[in-house]
């Protein structure tokens, strides 16, 4: 068309649809009149689709909902009538796109849901498997396949023609309204045709779902007011039933021969629970159950069914840990093994030994917090537990005892872990449980994307499931709600989509760091993230390339800081921290097992720890102490670095440093041989929030290491601790007996000096050589500048402000440049003739300590610094969130711009960087609204001039 026959249509923040013509009256100011205004939204209009053929015109708006509008052919014009067609509900949060298909309206949000709408305005589909928000949205010119594209960074790919819908169909089950039926309490199923209900009335009925037809199985009114039930299938074919009531007794019958139960009272009180378990080496006939009575007692009975004939023996008796709810929950055997996994009421793991003893031989206590353990299974070699906490864990059984050795957060409640295909041992997992108002299951492998979703309202008192989810299985899903008995049955689930690039993170990445290189070109590294979340990720230079080797998802809230030890070997200890006060370890294992990265990476947890629940350790019960339950850590580092290990009957520690935004700078022992983490030492000096940590160590000319650590804060101000006494007096007292002990005093700094007018997010440390370091500062005042930190003996402390070179060189006995391993003596000269900033004394009095003021860059950068890294001590690289990665030349009069490079991550929240392969190479890894990996190398000589154009060869790239 022409110009006089276009038609602009927008979408406005007042919540209104114009339209206008290019070729249209003008008004009194000479623009063009608007043609049309559609109002009906109630929120910001975020996208629009117009179909010419059907003249209908769609919007999607910040009120959740998604308008259609008849607006007539747009070619003849602006100006008409407007008639509003529906306005269409589902989506949860806002609504960021739309489009018009023929027979379909498609829109995503920011709930994480692509849905197909009909034209009359009923949900056809659901889309669902990113994590995240949805922000793009695309359909082929077929109109058979739509891609999205969510903040994790995930494209997917979806077929709209399939003939199975994705959402399942509930059903009301009619129990019967003949007198006496009773109302249903209780549901079991082993099999996705048949499900049991037992009812207040004492009856327990079969309901064929093939058929639909109900079957009295037996009546009894001493399980009338209370009852339990339980079913198994053996592996013969037969399915048994059992029973527990309030006086103690347990009835066993088999599902299709009811009328040969046996009952028998084997408690002296009410049974709490029954839960069946199969073990390795019976026959076809035989299973085990378990039942719990008053006092923490727990039987086990063998059950045998053949020939018609029920019986059952006692096979060991247990007594759990003495507690409120002292029964347990679920049961499993370890195979090849003499031990007895089982979880309780309280959270507990517990393990028993089959043949000796009824204590536990090992115990993990409230493992999955108060709501109590789900399920226990042995799969792969490894014990995996789940809980109403939203955890899944696995485990190792060694020497008869438990060993975490990783945690999975799942957004819910996760009651049950089963095998993605039925009987496969080694394959992956699938976990079942509520979300939100849902009934999900999920592949643990997957991120949580669900492969099957039932509205169901939420958990309820009596569920059950059976069958698979596989693509050739058959389901089934069973719950009790508002007195009646309600099901759904599937045949086959898939994957959520066709996974066109892998996501990342569903939010803003807060922290990234180098894990190791365990190949020349290959290089690991870690990425935290808002959406509770870290990723482990191989990076290959020679192509580019990214993969994911595992996805760690044990955090309660964001993931702000993380902090690395590398080594020995192929491993490396991670710490993260973050929201809630919470910090984590985990041990990563590395290895050429994985054939699509090359590299495989396994995860083993060492330890756990948060403010709130060591504070109620220590017996706070008189609040002496509060605790703000907005507590964060913002910035970790650890701290032991350098320290001599020789000899140390400690070697298994590590201290670190975290910022917190309570104002406190907090010191914890990691002790890896125990797997705890115990808070030693605090200070609220700072009385604001702390934003970063580092720390260096000094080698006085005698006497043993001198660890510091400095801390920034929001008000700009920089503090410097001298934290070597309170490491040595952890290592001479008995940290691990005193537990009700509270945290020791770390004192005051030795100096304090303002390096910025506010808040300082920049930081980082070089030594330059014997008792003197760089220090370099970026603040929110976009200003980066430098610092020089001299450490002078008590000795000195009357001569020159810091010795030369060859003064130092005399007196401590040091050698050669060589063996110094620094940079050569004239670079360092020039340092000495800076002004004082500030000076004081180590916490012992035989250091002094300087702080002098060297060159800056008041205007560094457009925008808050955030990221700090010396790649020499000539040469300084800085990140900010103005998009800038930016290179400098170092020396002691002047810091001078080499090349400044745009970065397409937008907000950037950390800088890291690395020596790449080969020699000279440096890798920049920068993360905030997405991720971005650069690489920089030079050429001649190492040290840039003053001034040097981006072109040159001593330039990075």
């Amino acid at each position: 068309g022409c110009w006089d026959e276009l038609v602009l249509v927008s979408g406005t923040v007042f919540n209104q649809l114009v339209l206008w013509e290019m070729d249209g009256p003008l008004d009194e100011q000479g623009t063009v009149r608007a043609g049309r205004r559609i109002s009906g939204h109630s929120g910001v209009i975020f996208s629009i689709d117009y179909r010419q053929e059907s003249g209908v015109l769609a919007s999607a708006s910040d009120d959740r909902s998604v308008g259609l509008w008849r607006v007539g052919d747009l070619g003849r014009g602006a100006e008409g009538e407007t008639q509003c067609l529906l306005r269409m509900y589902g989506h949860q949060s806002r609504v960021w796109r739309v489009w018009l298909l023929e027979d379909f309206v498609v829109s995503a949000g920011e709930d994480s849901a692509c849905l197909l709408w009909t034209y009359s305005g009923e949900v056809a589909r659901s889309f669902r498997g990113h994590r995240g928000s949805l922000r793009a949205l695309a359909v082929s010119e077929d109109q058979q396949r739509v891609a999205t594209g969510g903040e994790d960074s995930a494209i997917r790919l979806w077929k709209i023609g399939d003939e199975e819908p994705e959402d399942v169909t509930v059903i009301r089950l009619q129990l019967g309204e003949a007198e006496g039926v009773g109302s249903p309490k209780a549901l079991a199923s082993v099999d996705p045709t048949l499900v049991l209900v037992m009812t207040d009335s004492g009856g327990v009925y079969s309901c064929c779902l093939v058929s639909g037809r109900w079957k009295l199985l037996l009546e009894d009114q001493a399980y009338r007011s209370y009852g339990l039930l339980s079913a198994t299938s053996l592996p013969s074919g037969s399915v048994l039933c059992a029973l527990g009531n309030i006086q103690g007794c347990l009835k066993i019958f088999p599902v299709f021969r009811p009328e040969l139960a046996v009952e028998r009272r084997e408690h002296r009180g009410k049974v709490h629970s029954l839960s069946w378990a199969s073990l390795d080496g019976q026959g076809p006939d035989q299973c085990n159950l378990f039942s719990s009575g008053p006092e923490g007692e727990m039987l086990w009975w063998e059950v045998s069914w053949a020939q018609d004939r029920l019986s059952w023996v006692g096979r060991g008796r247990f007594l759990l840990p003495a507690c409120k709810h002292r029964w347990h929950t679920c049961a499993a055997f370890a195979p090849g093994l003499p031990y007895l996994a089982c979880g309780d009421r309280r959270g507990s793991l517990l393990l028993f030994s089959t043949d000796e003893g009824s204590e536990p031989v090992s115990e993990l206590p409230g493992l999955h917090g108060k709501s109590g353990v789900t399920s226990v299974m042995f799969h792969g070699g490894l014990l995996h537990s789940s809980g109403r906490d939203g955890f899944c864990r696995r485990l190792r059984v060694e020497a008869g005892r438990l060993g975490l050795l990783r945690c999975q957060r799942a957004c819910g409640w996760v009651e049950r872990l089963l095998p993605w295909e039925p009987g496969d041992r080694d394959g992956p997992l699938l976990g079942i449980g509520f979300r939100a108002a849902d009934f999900v299951a999920w592949g643990l492998e997957s991120e949580q994307r669900p492969v099957l979703r039932v509205p169901c309202g939420g958990g309820h008192r009596s569920w059950c499931f059976s069958g698979s989810v596989s693509p050739a299985g058959l389901g089934l899903f069973a719950y009790i709600k508002s007195g009646g008995v309600y099901a759904c049955r599937w045949r086959g689930r898939r994957e959520a989509g066709t996974m066109v690039k892998e996501g990342a993170h569903g939010r803003d990445i807060t922290s990234v760091r180098l894990l190791g290189r365990p190949e020349a070109y290959t290089s690991v590294l870690a990425t935290a993230s808002e959406d509770t979340s870290v990723n482990v990720l191989a990076l290959h230079q020679a192509s580019g390339r990214l993969s994911k080797l595992t996805h760690i998802s044990d955090h309660l809230s964001s993931v702000r800081a993380m902090a690395v030890v590398r080594g020995p070997g192929p491993s490396a200890l991670l710490f993260t921290a973050g929201g809630r006060a919470q910090l984590r370890c985990s041990r990563l294992l590395f290895g050429p097992e994985d054939t699509n990265s090359g590299l495989s990476c396994r995860v083993e947890q060492l330890g756990s720890h948060r403010l709130s629940e060591d504070w109620e350790r220590r017996k706070n019960r008189h609040r002496m102490l509060k605790m703000d339950p907005e507590t964060r850590y913002m910035s970790i580092v650890v701290v032991d670095g350098g320290m001599d290990s020789e000899g140390n009957p400690h070697s298994s520690w590590h201290f670190l440093a975290a910022a917190c935004s309570d104002g406190a700078v907090r010191l914890f022992i990691i002790d890896e041989s125990e797997k705890k983490i115990l808070l030693l030492a605090e200070s609220f000096y700072h009385q604001r929030c702390v934003l970063k940590l580092q720390t260096f160590t000094h080698q006085p000319a005698s006497g043993s290491q001198v660890v510091f650590l400095c801390s920034a804060a929001t008000d700009g101000r920089i503090a410097l601790w001298n934290i070597s006494e309170i490491i040595e007096m952890a290592k001479a007292a008995d940290i691990h007996q005193e537990r009700t002990r509270q945290p020791l005093e770390l004192g005051s700094p030795c100096l304090v000096f303002v390096a910025h007018q506010c808040g300082v997010n920049g930081l980082d440390v070089r030594s330059l050589d014997d008792g003197r370091f760089l220090l370099a500062s970026g603040g929110d005042d976009n200003a980066v500048r430098i610092w020089v930190i001299c450490i002078t003996p008590r000795a000195w402390l009357d001569g020159p402000l810091s010795p030369s070179p060859s003064e130092r060189q005399e007196e401590t006995g040091s050698g050669s440049r060589e063996d110094r391993g620094d940079e050569d003596d004239e670079d360092s000269r020039g340092w000495s003739d800076l002004g004082v900033v500030a000076d004081g004394w180590s916490s012992d009095g035989g250091l002094a300590l300087r702080v002098l003021k060297g060159p800056s860059a008041e205007s560094a950068h457009a925008a808050h610094v955030t990221g700090l890294r010396f790649l020499s001590s000539r040469m300084l690289v800085s990140a900010s969130i103005d998009q800038r990665l930016t290179h400098w030349a170092l020396s002691s009069r002047c810091l001078t711009l080499i090349h400044s490079r745009w970065c397409q991550v937008a907000d950037i929240a950390e800088l890291e960087s690395w020596e790449g392969h080969p020699a000279g190479t440096h890798l920049f890894a920068l993360c905030g609204d997405g991720l971005q990996v650069l690489k920089s190398w030079q050429t001649g000589n190492d040290s840039p001039a003053p001034e040097t154009d981006s072109t040159d060869a001593r330039s990075p790239r």
